[in-house]
């Protein structure tokens, strides 16, 4: 009864599809509700629309969108700049379930003048414009505060929280307080200031805040040159110390290039996941970077890099009320908007500009998979292990990994290690040690061959799990060893990749394939890291475990050949005198002392009687 009721639906809105005109405009879903879930754009209304019908959409999220429509209305413009706009214009007022929404990780700070009668200057993140204007929002707080104390040692605004009228001035009822004593205000409240001098600083104020430092900058130094030809040294003076300024000021913000003014930059970046993306916007103003916020957007449905990046640029610049006639952008756009031209630069520094944007959108990424990561470290592992599949081209997700490494020292004591890893962490449980039996001599690749061998045949003998990969230590010529044992030995199919070291014995090189190739991975990047200790972790373990074993033949052979000597006297001497080297240089009372007169009787004999006798 479900299915038949779907059907008809379907049907149904097939039949309003096929009646839409091939025009631009907008269209939007409803639910069942009537509650409007979606709201596209289209330059062809009934080719756009029809695609959400078609029977190969395997999309799951489009798929579920289709599952909710019970009725579609769409409104017809004449062109594609206006569809663009109408379309933002409805997600904006009813925010649509299914459509991607502006998120806006903080609320930035502002900075707002007051509509007092002796205006103030404040920093705030309420916004009501009834009590001021506002500049900003500010991405970077210290850009604020620097902005804040040049107006601040310009103009010295009042700071003071009183509330101020002409006449109470005129009649002389307020007291100056401590910052016109500082020389921090020049006190207008008792009229040591006039009302249409503060009132003009204020303004001026203003420019610095909308990006005009250099008019401001030559209006001042205009202003200083005039006073000095009439002879008005100490007025001059004071508006050199503002000049000054105005120009260290401007030398130590963003200056990109004097050419460019009232240019808006926008960059999208996609690397973090299938899902999230951020788009990235600087608004340039005379040169200088006034500007500069990085949005994170979330795909709801299938949206491409470019509809999203559209539909930014959009919302951003409302934001932020720009008016700027030129957008710089990475990639083509095939929309328009009015009296705005989209610029794709090659060279140059709009280049430069739009590098700066892509630098700082990588960055923010980088800052919110730190964030996410550290909130839930799975997050990590399973990114590192998607990154590694794609590198190396693999048919399932890395999850378990193994590691091999030998160690000897002139063919002797010949050993051999495997480390695990599971979700790229070590899971030491599964650490094995192998005494090498079937080698004589420093051979590697022998011992490599015989190691594999037992592993993977015994694996294979109890129904173990086997490994998703296998990495050697050594280079090409290990690799084809471990493949060699691995296909055509035991013919079971588990991906071999290799890690070789440079001369300086550090690891340089990830190679994989048949034949092996190095594998284009930047050995600064966080996965090659990751590889590197892998290594650093088989090759500790396997050294370890050398060592242990040369010290063990080494025991043996000193303290063992003692007659009337058990295990637990050797464990007694070595607790206290450290070494056989020790045990010994001591004398026969330091032995007593320790493993009382008898048995430090037979140790003291048997090192001295074979002194003597050598000698």
């Amino acid at each position: 009864m479900a299915k038949s009721r779907d059907i008809e639906r379907i049907e149904r809105l097939k039949q309003i599809v096929l009646s839409m005109p091939e025009k631009p405009g907008s269209y939007q879903f409803y639910d069942q509700n009537h509650q409007i879930i979606y709201v596209g754009k289209a330059k062809k209304l009934k080719a756009r629309v029809s695609t959400y019908f078609h029977k190969e959409v395997d999309r799951y999220k489009t798929k579920l969108l289709v599952s909710k429509i019970e009725d579609i209305s769409y409104t017809v413009v004449n062109t594609e700049e206006d569809a663009l706009l109408l379309e933002n214009n409805l997600i904006k007022k009813y925010q649509p379930k299914y459509n991607i929404l502006l998120k806006d990780g903080k609320t930035y700070p502002y900075i707002c003048i007051t509509k007092d009668f002796l205006p103030k200057i404040i920093k705030t993140r309420q916004i009501n414009k009834k009590l001021g204007t506002y500049f900003g929002p500010y991405s970077h707080i210290g850009n604020m505060y620097a902005i804040l104390e040049l107006i601040h040692k310009i103009f010295k605004p009042r700071t003071c929280y009183h509330t101020f009228t002409a006449e109470g001035i005129e009649k002389k009822q307020y007291r100056p307080c401590l910052e016109y004593h500082l020389h921090n205000c020049l006190g207008p409240c008792i009229a040591k200031q006039s009302i249409e001098e503060y009132r003009e600083n204020i303004m001026l104020a203003k420019e610095i805040l909308k990006g005009n430092t250099r008019n401001l900058s030559s209006k001042i130094y205009d202003e200083m040159l005039q006073k000095s030809k009439e002879l008005k040294f100490e007025e001059a003076a004071v508006l050199k110390e503002k000049y000054l300024l105005l120009e260290n000021f401007v030398s130590k913000s963003e200056v990109v290039s004097h050419t460019i003014n009232n240019v808006d930059v926008f960059t999208i970046n996609d690397e973090m996941g299938e899902n999230l993306l951020f788009v990235n916007y600087l608004h340039v103003k005379n040169g200088t970077i006034v500007q500069s916020f990085t949005y994170e957007y979330k795909r709801k449905l299938a949206e491409t890099k470019e509809e999203i990046l559209l539909q930014a640029i959009q919302e951003i610049r409302d934001k932020f009320g720009s008016t700027a006639k030129e957008i710089i952008v990475p990639f083509k756009l095939n929309w328009a908007l009015p009296d705005t031209d989209f610029f794709i630069p090659q060279r140059g520094d709009k280049k430069q500009l739009l590098e700066l944007s892509e630098m700082n959108a990588k960055q923010y990424r980088f800052d919110r998979l730190k964030r996410i990561e550290k909130l839930n470290p799975e997050q990590r592992q399973t990114r590192l292990m998607k990154e590694l599949q794609q590198v190396l081209g693999l048919d399932k997700l890395p999850y378990h990994i193994e590691c091999f490494d030998n160690s000897n020292i002139s063919g002797t004591d010949s050993v051999a290690a495997c480390v695990v890893f599971k979700a790229m962490k070590p899971s030491k449980k599964d650490y094995r040690k192998y005494n090498i039996k079937t080698v004589i001599g420093p051979d590697d690749y022998g011992s490599m061959k015989e190691v594999v061998h037992r592993r993977y045949s015994r694996a294979m003998e109890e129904g173990s799990k086997l490994p998703d990969l296998i990495i050697t230590d050594g280079g090409i010529g290990q690799m084809n060893v471990v493949k060699e044992v691995i296909y055509n030995e035991l013919g079971i199919n588990v991906a071999v990749a290799g890690l070789a070291k440079d001369n300086r014995h550090r690891t340089n090189e990830l190679l994989y394939g048949d034949p092996a190739q190095v594998i284009g991975l930047k050995t600064n990047s966080e996965l090659f890291k990751v590889l590197t200790q892998m290594q650093d972790e088989v090759h500790r373990f396997a050294i370890t475990f050398h060592r242990d074993k040369r010290s063990k033949r080494a025991l043996h052979s000193e303290l063992d050949e003692i007659k009337g000597i058990g295990e637990q006297t050797k464990q007694q001497l070595l607790a206290k005198l450290k070494s056989v080297k020790r045990i010994k240089e001591a004398d026969i009372q330091a032995l007593t002392q320790i493993i009382g007169q008898h048995r430090a009787a037979l140790v003291w004999s048997h090192f001295h009687t074979k002194d003597s006798l050598a000698q």
